[in-house]
């Protein structure tokens, strides 16, 4: 089993800031890429941000300039810092990691459960 936790979400008003965490535990042999992506009512989910196991980045035009995604191998975690919020930021926030849970496995996607993120304008 694999499981991924999120936790960091919350109210807070615009221009704020919120860190987000998610910990990936488990049989887990390897994890390749981590990321962050949202779905607020009504939408449909969309990428937020990526991070390679070897720290290289990727952000939708969105957030660009504003969130920050890190990650600690050691310990299966990603993290991604959200500062300059505003409203349309609005969501529900879901990690996801691409592992491995043997030697020869396929890669497979996890997702956790989501956190909420609300700004307040």
């Amino acid at each position: 089993q694999v499981q991924l936790v999120e936790s960091g979400g919350g109210l807070v008003q615009t221009g704020g800031s919120l860190r987000l965490s998610c910990a990936a535990s488990g049989s887990i042999f390897m994890i390749n890429s981590m990321g962050w992506s949202r779905q607020a009512p009504g939408k449909q989910r969309e990428l937020v941000a990526t991070i390679t196991s070897g720290g290289s980045t990727n952000y939708a035009d969105s957030v660009k300039g504003r969130f920050t995604i890190s990650r600690d191998n050691a310990k299966n975690t990603v993290y991604v810092q959200m500062n300059s919020l505003k409203p349309e930021d609005t969501a529900v926030y879901y990690c996801n990691a691409v592992l491995q849970r043997t030697p020869t496995g396929y890669k497979s996607v996890y997702w956790g459960q989501g956190t909420q993120v609300t700004v307040s304008s």
